[in-house]
Parts: structure tokens; sequence; C-alpha cells
């Protein structure tokens, strides 16, 4: 036994040396590769921390393809989310020697998420950070310093806000929260959201797709619920929804999607067969689930401001709300300014949804306030606008031709190249 416990050891030491050279030799051609002259004509896009192909940097890839077909775009995964990315797109695994070499020679990095810190930032290359959310929550250095917290991390969030060059904003409002969160001396290409595009260009047909993918019955009102990630408070069960009481006081009419946070590892979820909730957590796409969706009910999620692109009811659930604002802190109070309804209890929700406040006067009026204030700049050519202005140099009008509109039977090739 000592003999064979003594050649495990060693087994166990050799298999770290061959492991140690192996990264050191990955960060010795990352060097190498940096004294090599950039690629012009190369783009890295990355999603969630190289967890996804999604959200605003898919969409801009989407539309380089079209406008600026010389610019190769490759995308950055991690290993076990290959499967994540489509067919036909072209990506190097995190940390493999193609993406230490696309990292070191690409000229465009564009991203939802910052980059490695490791990442050098060199003369000629261009940093775009897409950002995934229209903010409630503070964040950045606004969130480092609240509440009498000491600050501890501004130091090094300010040296990776040093490496932007754009910040990509969807309103006014998020391009004032972005310069006290990340202060810096980046361009901020308020543009709208590139990922909201769809919601605008969208056919009738494209939410009736995914409605029978879903297995959403013609006629069947769909309530989609994605709350946010509630970080300390997440422990606490009664901040979640009890989508199956939903789904029983909605009555036989309805169904309820529910999505998680991708941060979430004990998710909320519905009772094992309860009827009428369908768990669409992995589905690829949230925007397909907008425009599947009658009514979305979330809390402090920043899925209220792209859904509110659509005109649909939106009703916020959010009983820790007290508690959250003192904790994270908040740019302003989702109980006095919310987009539709305001409930603190399931109870004052589910009656919220038979009387059919929801979608009530009132609801639509705080609607037309929340869309005018977050959703002017939806028009559904955001993605072009920074795809021109970044990858082909174009000066941009930022603000778009007319109000935004709910979607209707247009395609982008319908519409006419931006001045």
């Amino acid at each position: 036994m000592p003999m064979l416990r003594r050649m495990r050891s060693i087994s166990a030491k050799a298999r770290r040396v061959t492991r140690q050279p192996s990264r050191a030799l990955k960060y010795a051609l990352y060097r190498a590769q940096l004294r090599l002259p950039l690629d012009e004509q190369l783009a890295v896009y990355s999603a969630y921390w190289n967890a996804a192909y999604s959200c605003n940097p898919a969409a801009i890839y989407e539309k380089a393809r079209e406008l600026a077909p010389h610019i190769r775009g490759v995308w950055v995964v991690k290993a076990d989310r290959v499967r994540n990315i489509p067919a036909g797109v072209d990506y190097v695994v995190e940390e493999s020697p193609a993406y230490f070499r696309a990292m070191a020679r690409a000229k465009y990095f564009i991203s939802n998420a910052n980059f490695p810190e490791y990442v050098v930032k060199r003369p000629g290359s261009v940093v775009v950070l897409t950002h995934h959310g229209t903010p409630l929550k503070l964040m950045g250095l606004d969130g480092l310093t609240f509440a009498g917290r000491d600050g501890t991390g501004s130091a090094e969030l300010r040296k990776v806000v040093a490496k932007w060059d754009y910040s990509i904003a969807a309103n006014p409002f998020s391009t004032q929260a972005w310069n006290t969160a990340f202060p810096g001396r980046y361009e901020s290409l308020e543009y709208g959201y590139p990922r909201n595009d769809i919601l605008v260009n969208a056919k009738p047909e494209h939410g009736e797709r995914v409605r029978a993918e879903l297995g959403i019955a013609p006629g069947q009102r769909a309530v989609l619920y994605a709350p946010t990630h509630r970080g300390g408070n997440a422990g606490k069960a009664s901040v979640y929804l009890d989508v199956a009481a939903l789904a029983e006081s909605l009555g036989p009419d309805a169904v309820v999607l529910t999505r998680s946070h991708y941060f979430y590892e004990d998710r909320p979820s519905a009772a094992a067969g309860a009827a009428r909730v369908i768990d669409v957590t992995s589905h690829p796409r949230v925007e397909d689930l907008y425009l599947a969706a009658d009514v979305l009910i979330t809390d402090y999620s920043s899925t209220m401001f792209d859904f509110a692109v659509l005109d649909r009811p939106i009703a916020v659930y959010a009983s820790d709300w007290s508690y959250y604002k003192r904790s994270r802190g908040a740019y302003f109070d989702i109980a006095e300014e919310h987009p539709g309804v305001f409930a603190t209890t399931q109870e004052q929700l589910f009656d919220l949804f038979a009387s059919d406040a929801v979608d009530g006067e009132d609801a639509r009026r705080r609607r037309a306030a929340f869309r005018e204030r977050f959703c002017a700049l939806e028009d559904g050519r955001a993605a072009e606008r920074v795809v021109r202005r970044v990858l082909l140099g174009e000066q941009v009008d930022h603000r778009p031709a007319a109000a935004p509109r709910v979607p209707r039977q247009t395609t982008p090739a319908d519409q006419p190249a931006l001045s």
C-alpha cells in the first residue's frame, strides 16, 4: 500500500508538471504573436464570458457579415459551450493556441462583458463594450461605492475600462449610467441595442413559429416569467414566483414560460408535472421568447427594457424591493416608475391579471412613458449603426428617423442605407 500511494503521488506530480509547460507555452505563443502586425480584417466576438452566441455581439456579428464581409469574425467559446455556436460560425476555444493567436492579432474586440485582464490593448486595436442590458441596479463604480462600500476593485475596473474605445448605450439614460459606473475616455455609441433590432424587424409569423415550436396552442395567452439574479438575497424562497400557482390562477387558456437568469444554479421552477408551465431557460435566443410572449413578468431584470419595445403588457413582481434597493442600490425607483403594473405579493399579482389591470388604462399610460424614456432609439437599425461606425469608419447619426414602432412586416432589406 505505501508503494501504491507513492506511485500515485509521483503520477499526480507528473501530470501537474506536464500541464504547466502546456499553459506556459500557450502564453509564450500569445506573447510571440503580439510581435506580429495586427490583422486589420479580424474581429473577435464574445458574449457572457465566452458562454454563448447571443445578445448584442451576435446581432453585430450577423450585420457585419452583411455590410462588412471583408472583416472575418471569430467567436471565443468555452470548451463545454461549443454546442452553442451555430453552424457556419467560425470560433476558437478559450485558451487554445488558436485563441491566443486570435487575441494577439485581432484588430476588433466586441463583447457584452470584459475580456480577460491579461489581454493586451495593442495600438490600433478597437475594443467595443456592448453591455447586456439597460441598468436598473447600480453598476461598476456606482455599485462598488454604494452604501458606504470602500470601492474595493475600483482600480482594477478602471484599468479594464481604459481599454474601451466604444461603449454602446440603448438610450440616453444608459449613457449617463455608464459614464458614472465606468468612467473613461471611450466614445459612447447611443444607438439603441443591436439585439433588439429583431423585435422591430420580425414578421408576425416569426413569433407564431416560436409559439408552435414551444407547444403553445393557438389562442393561448403566453406569459413569460424572467427574473434576474438575486445575489445575496437568492436564498429567500419568497422572492421567486410560484409559476405553477400562476398557471393555475390564469386558467386553461394560458401557458407560463419560465426562464431563469444565466447565473442561477438553484433556479425557480414549477412543481413536477405542473400543467401549462414550460421551462425555456435553455432556449438559445431570448428575443424569440419575447416575440412568442403576450405578457412579461419580471423583477429588476433588463428584460423589461427590451420587451417594452414590443409595446406588450409588463408586470413587475418585486416582493423584496425594499431589501434589494438598500443592498444593491438602483438608478431609479421601479415601484414608482414601472412599465405597467407592480406587485409585492403573489396575491396582488394574480389579482392584477384577474382584473385585466395588467393591460388596463393606467398600465398602458405607464408603458408609454417607459417606452418614451428607454426605447426611443429602437428603430431596428442599431446593429447597422454599430457596424458602419466601428468596422466601416463612417460617421453615423445616432438618432433614428422615427419613433419606435411595434413590429410590422418589413425587413432590413426594405430600408435604405444610413446617411
